[in-house]
């Protein structure tokens, strides 16, 4: 379980020149070699690591036979906006396994998006399965129930169906470690526990081509089409649109795992699930191994608005 003590301070955020609030956290940075380049707090700490954990998931569903072309793949392991290109895309992917979108199981939203969510209120929409973020996941599990003949009712959420079993499988071996716990993550699919290390040491074997075959499918689908992973204004996008070669993936709560294809990986969990700090924490964790992020820096500051303007900003700390 996740120990207070595991965490130490990260990301200050600053308003009109005073210290606001402190973010607590920790961060695990791989070199080249697979090695511990940098840490701050304990990089075995266990955690949620929630939709930071879909590209492993993708991989799993891509093994057990499921095929679709780069951009839907992408959509797979994303936490989308609900963008007309995502849920067009989550259509899709159902379409391909000749199902429509009554046959998802996760929960109902409206698109993360504020300018997508108010689009539908003002067009009489409601909260919708499709809509809600983990669509593209979604629909990518129940295609892979489809093609393996497994059913595709709501038991494929169930952590002992075929799918689900497959997909623990595989985050084990990616993040090099036995499950410790499952629970249940807001779109009602299994969320699997691990380590910090862990999560950076999955994303490294997707990036670096350990996964194998179906680990590249997801890297190459990803830094194609990192829209699909995110959206226009998301800063998992703009880090992979940034950093040539990059898979980036944001969680829920403040986690967020990165890695290149040199072997170069970072996994953080900021304590307090303060998304706001996730951005310049990666910022410097980046830069500690090395890699440039001259080009994303500017475009992922987080701001801290007072009147309607910016009084400040969220900065890394890391010691």
């Amino acid at each position: 379980m996740s120990r207070p003590d595991a965490f130490v301070p990260i990301a200050i955020t600053r308003r009109s020149g005073f210290d606001e609030s402190v973010h607590f956290g920790a961060v695990v940075a791989l070199g080249r070699s697979g090695e511990i380049e940098y840490a701050a707090g304990d990089p075995e700490v266990a955690v949620y690591p929630r939709s930071s954990n879909k590209p492993m998931q993708a991989v799993a569903m891509v093994r057990a036979g499921l095929t679709l072309p780069p951009d839907l793949l992408a959509l797979v392991c994303a936490s989308h906006d609900g963008a007309p290109m995502h849920i067009d895309g989550a259509r899709r992917i159902l379409a391909i396994a000749g199902l429509d979108d009554g046959a998802l199981a996760n929960t109902a939203d409206l698109p993360l998006d504020d300018h997508e969510a108010e689009a539908a209120l003002r067009r009489g929409d409601h909260a919708r399965p499709l809509y809600m973020n983990c669509s593209g996941k979604h629909s990518g599990m129940l295609a892979t129930c489809v093609c393996n003949g497994w059913a595709h009712d709501a038991s494929y959420l169930e952590t002992a169906h075929p799918l689900q079993q497959r997909i623990t499988d595989t985050i084990a071996e990616l993040a090099e470690q036995t499950v410790p716990h499952i629970g249940v993550d807001g779109c009602g699919a299994p969320a699997h526990v691990m380590t910090l290390i862990g999560l950076a040491r999955g994303f490294r074997s997707i990036a670096v081509g350990a996964a194998g075959s179906s680990g590249l499918a997801v890297r190459d689908a990803m830094t194609s089409h990192p829209e699909m992973v995110g959206g226009a204004r998301r800063d998992v996008t703009t880090f992979m649109r940034s950093i040539p070669g990059l898979i980036a993936k944001d969680g829920a709560d403040g986690v967020f795992a990165a890695a290149l294809p040199d072997g170069r990986a970072v996994a953080l969990k900021v304590a307090d699930g303060a998304n706001r700090a996730r951005p310049p924490a990666m910022v410097a964790a980046l830069r500690r191994l090395g890699i440039d992020v001259s080009d994303v820096a500017p475009l992922v500051g987080e701001s801290i608005m007072g009147h309607g303007h910016p009084v400040g900003e969220v900065r890394a700390i890391l010691p």
